[in-house]
């Protein structure tokens, strides 16, 4: 009798799972779609499937938003210093350095002037990766000082948030950027010049109070998260449970407090054309 014998002790198969590099793949949060990067790049980091738009930074909404090669940035390097000498986890001194390594930032949100389908504007856009987006002094001082461009040339401002909220390693010097925005944004209203607040995932805590939601226009992505304090807080607060849906941007929508939710393929024509109608 023959016996049979394998002439390889091992067998490969075309068909074998192939391993694919770190970064290639990445899954929706919302369906769980599976999505090449290159895809989603294509596709502005939002679903094709569902539409679930993937949180983006400052460079991206930069590059989304902006005319091509139009974008001048100002204060790049501006960074934050460590007036309390905070302590919490890591000294603050030290987290900072580590978040510029990271992310290639220098605090979070980058501001300057460029132009949209031809009209020139005033940009600030934030990173949440840098500390969370979190707000202090740097980012109360660039946002005023984009506020005081826009003041004197006239440009519309135009807003990109995304952010957790004030930057606790600063205490109440970051709170008071709140006055400082705030007072910034009301003398440019005094003076005519239209301010579009664009609000991503998550836009909350000081910066709603800030400068998020004291617009002329108030745009944001489909189900971002807006507000103030977050849901679970609320909920403690007032001892009930909060609808459906509360808190995201199509919740707000429906309730007046945001004037379009538009799909970030839609989101620079939606902008160019209300910049065409508040300064006409």
């Amino acid at each position: 009798m023959a016996w049979f014998r394998r002439s390889k002790e091992k067998i490969s198969s075309e068909t074998q799972k192939k391993e694919m590099p770190d970064g290639m793949w990445l899954k929706c949060d919302e369906c769980g779609e599976i999505i090449h990067k290159k895809e989603l790049e294509q596709n502005l980091f939002t679903c094709a499937k569902c539409n679930h738009h993937f949180r983006i930074g400052s460079k991206e909404y930069i590059d989304i938003l902006l005319d091509p090669d139009s974008f001048k940035e100002h204060d790049r390097k501006m960074r934050s210093v460590d007036p309390l000498k905070f302590n919490d986890t890591k000294r603050y001194r030290d987290r900072i350095p580590e978040a510029i390594k990271k992310t290639g930032l220098y605090d979070a949100v980058r501001w300057g002037t460029g132009t949209i389908n031809k009209h020139p504007v005033v940009l600030a856009a934030m990173d949440f990766k840098f500390i969370g987006g979190s707000m202090g002094a740097v980012v109360g001082e660039k946002i005023g000082r984009a506020i005081d461009r826009a003041w004197k040339s006239k440009h519309p401002l135009l807003i990109v948030s995304s952010s957790g909220g004030a930057r606790m390693m600063e205490g109440a010097i970051s709170l008071m950027q709140l006055a400082k925005t705030s007072a910034k944004l009301a003398r440019l209203a005094d003076a005519g010049v239209p301010y579009i607040s664009v609000l991503t995932d998550p836009t909350t805590g000081g910066v709603t109070a800030s400068y998020a939601m004291l617009g002329d226009v108030h745009i944001a992505e489909p189900g971002a998260l807006i507000g103030f304090a977050g849901p679970r807080v609320i909920k403690q607060t007032i001892g009930k449970d909060l609808p459906q849906g509360f808190q995201r941007a199509e919740f707000l929508l429906e309730h007046g407090f945001v004037d379009q939710v538009v799909h970030r393929k839609e989101l620079k024509n939606s902008i160019s054309r209300f910049i065409s109608l508040l300064t006409n």
